[in-house]
């Protein structure tokens, strides 16, 4: 990707020809609600909506699938070209870049014409966590300044007010990323620019879809959920004003545990 050029929706060297053209408050973790002041007005058309994609594989590809499908225009945030042609296979373009560099994301978000939507599913390791907060805030930021209409954070169960959702071994051996997705969630949730909307998927699988992942407010449901469901809900919330706003934990219906009262769109 050449960041010196501005990705036009109707530049045809990066998009073929075929490709289809067609009140916020504010939730600090555990805490109480808060009014803020009102995000701007926006709308979201599918069929032509332009989508920015932050995640290297599993959920991130799995949105990015569905959003081409619907028609949208979508650029998918990657550090390599090891998944390039995989995504561009989906009609969707590669926009080169490190969450963690500042540059790198500012980058980004120029080099798109515009930029109504972000989709953020980055992870890091227990070992090295910092894309987590660090990158996740970069995206975040960079989002506001651009322009961006919705910011959509995918984090995990245990974050934040779901902390008691997860055993408490669990907790201890995911507590070095959990509480950098916590320093994330919090940036997203203090800002009034963008409607936003955080997720937090339960145990992860690479299944095949079920159709059974719902989204529930609860905070003391837990369980697993396959990406690919967990995709189909983003993408759902992401076209849902009725979202906005909202911390929304998502698992599999069929095997959750705790209070599993779904969230409808």
């Amino acid at each position: 990707m050449q960041s010196s050029i501005v990705q036009s929706r109707t530049a045809s060297v990066r998009v073929p020809a075929a490709a289809s053209r067609a009140a916020v408050h504010r939730v600090r973790c555990g805490a109480a609600v808060t009014p803020v002041k009102a995000t701007p007005a926006y709308d979201l058309d599918p069929d032509n909506a332009s989508i920015l994609v932050a995640g290297g594989g599993g959920v991130a590809l799995q949105v990015t699938r569905r959003l081409k499908n619907m028609g949208s225009w979508v650029w998918q945030l990657q550090r390599n070209d090891s998944r390039r042609k995989e995504i561009e296979g989906m009609m969707a373009i590669v926009a080169k870049g490190d969450a963690l560099n500042k540059v790198d994301v500012a980058k980004v978000y120029t080099s798109i014409e515009d930029v109504d939507a972000v989709v953020c599913t980055l992870g890091g390791t227990t070992q090295d966590p910092r894309v987590d907060s660090e990158g996740s805030i970069n995206m975040i930021h960079a989002a506001m300044e651009k322009g961006v209409k919705k910011f959509i954070l995918v984090t995990s169960l245990g974050c934040g007010s779901s902390k008691g959702a997860i055993q408490e071994r669990v907790y201890d051996a995911l507590k070095p990323v959990l509480l950098e997705k916590d320093k994330a969630e919090a940036e997203l949730m203090a800002q009034d620019k963008m409607a936003w909307v955080i997720i937090r998927p339960g145990g992860l699988s690479d299944d095949p879809a079920t159709g059974s992942g719902v989204l529930t407010e609860s905070t003391s449901t837990s369980g697993y959920v396959t990406r690919a469901d967990v995709a189909q809900c983003v993408v759902k919330a992401l076209f849902s004003k009725k979202a906005d706003g909202k911390i929304l934990s998502c698992v599999d219906k069929s095997k959750a545990t705790g209070t599993t009262e779904e969230f409808k769109l």
